[in-house]
């Protein structure tokens, strides 16, 4: 996510720091020549000023916006870097700047990447005035999530069908298992009868 350095052109810096409007002295007003020269000096003090006024307020926006970026992007984001431009009073001042973030979906584990991409969204959308190139990472973003939600779906049918397949086999499984331990009761009592054992044990007389 980057912010585009401005278009600003500024007037060349100053070797000194700070400037005062010019003001006319005796020497001045004795001399034709340097009295002509101090409007033009005044307006060129006026727009070394305003730039440097630009160029406060442009390093300051880029910075929030950056900043933004970061903070949402949480562990998947980077460290701002900044372009810099050098201000009428010699100082650098942030004209520029982006922050890295991963933006690769986690390999094998839907859930994970939908997780991640709604963090890349919302670092994306973040600053106050979200960039061109910051609309394009939230919308790519986007679409992969939406890939995340169709695979986790799909997972989640297939772990239900299977749970579901295991259920129903040990529910056939049950009758068989029971017909069987009844095998051998049944036989011994067929035996028993056979073998007139058990009539003699139930014949009772009167």
């Amino acid at each position: 996510m980057n912010i585009p350095p401005a278009s600003t052109s500024f007037p060349p810096s100053a070797s000194r720091a700070g400037f005062r409007p010019e003001t006319s002295s005796p020497a001045t007003a004795d001399d034709p020549s340097r009295t002509e020269r101090s409007p033009a000096g005044s307006s060129e003090e006026r727009l070394r000023l305003a730039a440097l006024d630009e160029l406060i307020q442009r390093d300051r926006e880029v910075r929030a916006h950056e900043q933004a970026h970061a903070a949402a992007g949480g562990g998947y984001a980077g460290a701002p870097s900044y372009t810099y431009s050098r201000g009428p009073d010699g100082r650098l001042y942030a004209v520029g700047g982006e922050v890295g973030i991963d933006t690769a979906p986690v390999p094998g584990d839907p859930a994970a990447t939908l997780r991640k991409m709604e963090v890349v969204q919302r670092a994306a959308l973040a600053p106050a005035e979200p960039s061109a190139q910051d609309l394009q990472i939230a919308a790519e973003a986007q679409v992969q999530a939406m890939q995340a939600r169709l695979e986790l779906a799909v997972q989640q049918r297939e772990e239900s069908a299977s749970a579901s397949a295991e259920e129903t086999a040990e529910k056939e499984a049950e009758p068989s298992q029971q017909a069987a331990g009844s095998g051998p009761k049944l036989d011994l009592y067929r035996r028993l009868q056979d073998d007139g054992s058990v009539a003699s044990v139930v014949d009772l007389y009167a």
